[in-house]
């Protein structure tokens, strides 16, 4: 079995971003939603033992941005941002999400 985490950084502030509601995704089936903590992390999501395949993040982040007051165009331009990965049979992977409201980024963390 495998397990992922996330952290959730905001780059305008230089903070975790807090309360960002995020799924995760097997396919078509939800396997978990949550939110984040006040370090921007879900730890609930740890604690999931996840089978090898493909699966997918959704970040809830416009309403983060909206919460925030931060200048944001009409429609936001990020809203909802999905990252889709793979995970092999064993062991753990870090998906970070560095984010502001008009960019972001990820890599495979550890």
């Amino acid at each position: 079995m495998s397990s992922i985490s996330t952290h959730v950084l905001d780059t305008v502030s230089g903070k975790p971003a807090v309360a960002v509601a995020l799924r995760l995704w097997a396919g078509e089936r939800l396997v978990f939603s949550g939110h984040t903590n006040e370090d921007g992390r879900c730890p609930a999501i740890r604690e999931l033992e996840l089978s090898a395949g493909k699966y997918k993040i959704e970040f809830d982040v416009g309403e983060y941005f909206l919460q925030k007051h931060y200048s944001v165009s009409e429609p936001l331009f990020l809203d909802v941002i999905p990252i889709a990965f793979g995970l092999s049979a064993e062991g753990h992977v870090h998906v970070p999400l560095l984010v502001a409201p008009h960019g972001y980024s990820t890599y495979r963390g550890s």
